[in-house]
């Protein structure tokens, strides 16, 4: 019997208006190809680095959401591998002394913990156009926050579930649009398969397995599980045999749902890393993690929602999901002002399904939406002589529903309710139509 043993790497562009290292603009996507560079970006030969400061703000806010220590020291580091879209030979990123560490995430009662958080520059982007292929330079440079977890997943649902709630407190912190399509965020898993004795499996502490696979660069939850879904199978197949997958970097075909060798996996050492002499380390107070601010994150404001407003646990998440819409319900909340009633007992949560079911559009300005929900969740008056005359008439024509009714079948009067709710073009309440209409079918 096996059993997964899962790690992320989560890579996301900080959406500032310099790259990492340079002042070219941090803002690449749909530029002329090689238009947005500058020798510091293209790694020629004299050019130094000079550190984005709110690149190193924003990757620090990031760890502090995500629950991690601020590392008074770090400092970054060379990490050398060749590659075309790497034009110095190395990418300057972080390895033994990130920005933050030590942190989880919390889903479902379960703590996933994450490794580290550390800044690096993206790489330049390969084309391949027919049998050549071309690198475009643009995105070099733009600043990267690598988000690493411990290897604390045994299935892919857990994975995805985590993903799509870092999405969520990301684009809440307001530092990247963790766009998937433009390639803003993109997920790698790391997987392997360990053997399970007899009740080893509650052990807290285990042995990991002496291999493991990446799959890189991938820009979908449902695409992250399907690989993971896949390795799974393939990897198990590959040790029932006796035999231990090779420890390899792998792609993933979004077509044909399978991953693909790509090359051999390396090691930290295969990297070479040591410090970047051009960029002297970073030392900072023991206050300083005290100014740096954490808005309140979806989870804490879906509490919030169910706790003030008496918003269901579903309709709150939904509401928490994107921050455009928990801002926008917050400011109609602010202006509808709608007492509760026997008709409405809870405004706020009449006022959610509105935006949730699009009653009335959300495009709109506020106050106009507003003004729109008012009218809509006033009490309606009830005509209760012409209520009586219509549903007294609306008996006699069917007798058939009204047997039925005394025969049990309680539902049926819903179709009465809809006669009467016609008639009256909707000003009647619904709950007092029933009443009347069920006060009437017993009396016969």
């Amino acid at each position: 019997m096996f059993k997964p043993v899962i790690g992320l790497e989560i890579h996301a562009e900080l959406k500032s208006k310099s790259k990492m290292f340079c002042q070219c603009s941090a803002d690449y996507f749909g530029k002329k190809q090689n238009s947005n560079t500058c020798p510091v970006c293209l790694g020629l030969p004299g050019a130094l680095p000079v550190p984005n400061k709110k690149a190193v703000e924003w990757a620090q806010l990031i760890g502090k959401a995500l629950n991690c220590r601020l590392n008074r020291n770090s400092k970054f580091d060379r990490k050398h591998y060749f590659y075309p879209d790497l034009p110095k030979g190395y990418q300057i990123s972080q390895y033994d002394e990130p920005l933050c560490s030590q942190g989880y995430v919390e889903i479902n009662q379960k703590k996933f913990r994450i490794h580290r958080v550390h800044l690096e520059e993206d790489t330049g982007k390969l084309i391949h156009s027919g049998v050549d292929t071309l690198v475009d330079f643009n995105r070099s440079g733009v600043p990267l926050v690598e988000i690493v977890t411990e290897p604390d997943f045994d299935n892919a649902e857990d994975v995805k579930r985590f993903l799509e709630e870092l999405h969520t407190i990301i684009r809440y912190l307001g530092v990247s649009d963790a766009d998937m399509e433009k390639g803003s965020m993109r997920m790698e898993p790391n997987i392997s398969l360990r053997a399970i004795e007899n009740g080893e499996e509650k052990r807290q502490q285990f042995e990991l397995p002496a291999y493991k696979v990446e799959v890189k660069n991938i820009n979908s939850f449902r695409f992250v599980k399907q690989a993971i879904e896949y390795e799974i199978e393939r990897q198990k197949e590959i040790l029932e045999r006796k035999e231990t997958p090779a420890q390899e970097t792998r792609g993933f075909d979004e077509k044909k749902q399978i991953t693909y060798s790509q090359r051999s996996k390396e090691e930290a050492h295969d990297y070479r890393y040591f410090p970047e002499p051009d960029i002297p380390p970073m030392t900072f107070s023991r206050e300083y993690p005290d100014s740096i601010k954490v808005p309140e994150l979806p989870a804490q404001k879906m509490k919030r929602y169910m706790a003030e407003w008496k918003i269901k646990e579903q309709d709150a998440l939904v509401l928490t999901r994107d921050i455009n819409t928990a801002d926008f319900f917050e400011m109609v909340i602010s202006k509808c002002k709608v007492p509760s009633s026997k008709q409405i007992p809870n405004p706020n949560q009449s006022i959610a399904n509105l935006i949730i079911n699009k009653k009335i559009a959300t495009t709109m300005p506020v106050e106009e939406f507003a003004a729109k929900a008012m009218e809509l969740l006033q009490p309606k008056k009830t005509d209760e002589k012409a209520l009586y005359i219509l549903i007294n008439q609306l008996i006699k024509t069917n007798p058939k529903v009204a047997e039925d009714y005394k025969k049990g079948k309680t539902n049926a009067v819903m179709f009465l309710v809809g006669q009467v709710m016609r008639e009256m073009k909707g000003q009647a309440d619904a709950k007092i139509v029933r009443e009347q209409l069920e006060n009437e079918l017993k009396k016969r």
